[in-house]
C-alpha cells in the first residue's frame, strides 16, 4: 500500500518534472518566435529608413561632374586673336648684293613689314561688350579681334593696360551678351577644386579641373610689378593666357597669366590674377583709363629668426624697413629705418610683397595707420600715402672696379673692409651722403659670404648703430657677443638688413 502509494506518488512526480519542461521548451519557442518577429518587424523599419539616409548621403556626396557649371559659363569665355607689324630687313636676300639692284637703293637696304600674330583668350565680364585679359595677349597690337563662342568674329578696342599687374581691358560693340560673374578671390582656399577654360594651343576651348595649389605667390616674371597670384596645377598653355579660373558655383576667381617651367612649356604649375585685383584694375581702366596707385616710400624685407633675435623680438613677425626715401610719406609720418612694421590698418603684416599690394591698392591721399617696433616699444605712426609714378627710384648701376684690399680684417666675420673716401664713393658710384665702410675683401667660405655679404657692399650700420669706422665696425662685432650682427648694409645704392653669426672665437 505504502509502495504503490509511493510508486504512484513517483510517477505523478515524474509526469509533473516532464509537463515542467514541455512547457520550458514551449516558452523558448514562443520567444525566438516572439524575438524573430520583432527582428524582423525592426528590418522593415530600417529598410523604410535607408532610403533617406541614402538620398542624404548623396547630398554630399563629391561631385562627379561640371558639366552643368561649364554648359552654364563657357559662352563668356572668349578667344582673343592680336596681329602687330614687325619691321624686319631684307638684308639676307642675295637680290640685294646686285650691282644695279643696289643702284637703286644704294646702301639703304628696304624694310619689310611682317605680320606677328598673337593668341589669348578672354572672359566677358558685362553684357554690353567689357572683356578681361592678359596684358601680354594684346600688347603692342594694332588690331585685336575675339571669336565669340556663336562663331562670329568682332573687331575690339583696348580700352586701357596695366603692366604691373599683366591685365587689359577690351571692349566689343554688342549687347545681351554671356557674363561670367566675379567672385570674390579673397574667399579661396588652399586645397579648393577650380576651373581653368581657355583656348588652349589654338584647339579651341578647353576646360581642366584643377586644384587651388597656393594663394600670394610672386614670381618676380615682367616688371617686377604687383603680383598677388593663385597658383593652381593647371596646364596653362599658348594660347590659355587670359582664361578664366572659376569656382565650382560658376563665378570667376582668377585671370590665367602665366607658369612656371625650365622648358617654357607647362609642367602643371599655373599662376592666376586674382578676381578682387583684376576687378580694381578693370574699374580704374574703364572709368580713367588708366590705374593709380599709393606708395609709402620705404623698401621693406621679412622678419626672420635671425633678425628677430638681433632685434630682440618675442615673435618672429613683421617686416623691416631697410630704405627710406627721403621727404616720402614714411619720412614725413616719422619712419626710420630699422623700424619692425607689424601692423597696417588693423591687419598684420608679415610679407613685403602683400605689405606692398595693400599699400598701392589704396587711393593717394588715403591716410594709414601703421604699428611699428622701435626700441622694443610699440608705436603708432599715421601716413598719408602719395601717388606712385613712373619716375619711382630704382636700383643703381653695380660697382664697377676692383675694390681696394687695404683696411683691417674682421676676422670673426670673414671679411676685410676699408674707409669709405671720397674717392671710393665714386668709384662705387655711391649717393651723396653715404657713410659706412666698404667690404673690399670676403672669405668666400665665411660667415659673411654666407649671410649675402658681398665685396662692394657699404656697412652703414651695426645693430642699429652708424658705423664710420673700421673700430667702430670692430666694436659692434665684440660687443654683439654669440648673438647674429645685425648689418645694413648699402648695394647699388640700395639698403637691405642682413645678419651674420659671427665665427666663435677659440
Amino acid at each position: 500500500m505504502n509502495q504503490k502509494s509511493l510508486a504512484t506518488g513517483g510517477s505523478q512526480a515524474e509526469f509533473q518534472i516532464k509537463l515542467k519542461s514541455l512547457l520550458a521548451v514551449f516558452v523558448v519557442i514562443f520567444t525566438f518566435i516572439s524575438c524573430k518577429g520583432q527582428s524582423a518587424a525592426g528590418t522593415q523599419q530600417i529598410a523604410a529608413a535607408t532610403p533617406s539616409a541614402v538620398v542624404n548621403n548623396s547630398a554630399v556626396a563629391p561631385q562627379n561632374s561640371y558639366a552643368d557649371v561649364v554648359e552654364r559659363v563657357s559662352p563668356a569665355v572668349v578667344t582673343i586673336n592680336s596681329t602687330r607689324a614687325v619691321r624686319t630687313s631684307s638684308q639676307r636676300n642675295p637680290l640685294f648684293d646686285d650691282p644695279r639692284f643696289r643702284e637703286f637703293f644704294g646702301d639703304r637696304m628696304p624694310q619689310q613689314q611682317r605680320p606677328q600674330t598673337g593668341l589669348g583668350s578672354g572672359v566677358i565680364v558685362s553684357p554690353d561688350g567689357y572683356i578681361l585679359t592678359n596684358n601680354h595677349v594684346v600688347e603692342d597690337s594694332d588690331r585685336v579681334t575675339v571669336d565669340l563662342n556663336n562663331r562670329r568674329t568682332v573687331t575690339a578696342k583696348v580700352v586701357g593696360t596695366d603692366p604691373a599687374t599683366d591685365l587689359a581691358v577690351l571692349k566689343i560693340e554688342e549687347n545681351n551678351l554671356p557674363v561670367l560673374p566675379l567672385g570674390n578671390s579673397d574667399r579661396v582656399r588652399v586645397g579648393d577644386v577650380a576651373l581653368a577654360i581657355g583656348n588652349q594651343l589654338g584647339i579651341c576651348q578647353t576646360v581642366t579641373a584643377v586644384i587651388v595649389s597656393a594663394k600670394g605667390r610672386t614670381t618676380g616674371v615682367g616688371d617686377g610689378g604687383f603680383e598677388d597670384f593663385i597658383q593652381t596645377d593647371a596646364p596653362i598653355n599658348r594660347g590659355n593666357s587670359g582664361g578664366a579660373l572659376i569656382n565650382t558655383n560658376g563665378e570667376l576667381i582668377g585671370i590665367n597669366s602665366q607658369i612656371l617651367s625650365p622648358t617654357g612649356t607647362s609642367i602643371g604649375i599655373g599662376f592666376a590674377i586674382p578676381s578682387n585685383l583684376a576687378k580694381s584694375v578693370m574699374d580704374q581702366l574703364v572709368k580713367g583709363g588708366k590705374v593709380r596707385r599709393s606708395v609709402l616710400g620705404v623698401v621693406v624685407q621679412p622678419i626672420n629668426s635671425d633678425l628677430a633675435e638681433s632685434l630682440n623680438l618675442k615673435d618672429v613677425r613683421g617686416v623691416i624697413v631697410s630704405t627710406l626715401q627721403p621727404e616720402s610719406a614714411a619720412a614725413q609720418a616719422g619712419l626710420r629705418v630699422g623700424d619692425v612694421i607689424t601692423v597696417l590698418n588693423g591687419t598684420p603684416v608679415n610679407e613685403p610683397n602683400s605689405f606692398r599690394n595693400q599699400i598701392a591698392s589704396q587711393a593717394p591721399g588715403t591716410e594709414i595707420t601703421l604699428s611699428v617696433l622701435r626700441d622694443g616699444r610699440d608705436q603708432q605712426l599715421k601716413a598719408r600715402l602719395t601717388e606712385r609714378t613712373e619716375e619711382v627710384a630704382r636700383d643703381g648701376a653695380s660697382p664697377e672696379g676692383e675694390p681696394g684690399k687695404s683696411g683691417e680684417s674682421a676676422g670673426r666675420l670673414g671679411l676685410s673692409v676699408e674707409p669709405l673716401t671720397p674717392e671710393v664713393a665714386t668709384r662705387l658710384n655711391l649717393k651723396a651722403g653715404t657713410q659706412g665702410v666698404v667690404v673690399s675683401d670676403l672669405d668666400e667660405t665665411g660667415p659673411a659670404a654666407e649671410a649675402g655679404i658681398r665685396d662692394g657692399d657699404v656697412i652703414e650700420r651695426v645693430n642699429n648703430k652708424p658705423v664710420l669706422s673700421i673700430a667702430d665696425l670692430r666694436t659692434a662685432v665684440q660687443a654683439s657677443g654669440t648673438r647674429p650682427v645685425l648689418m645694413l648694409v648699402s648695394r647699388r645704392n640700395a639698403s637691405l638688413f642682413l645678419t651674420v653669426r659671427p665665427r666663435q672665437q677659440q
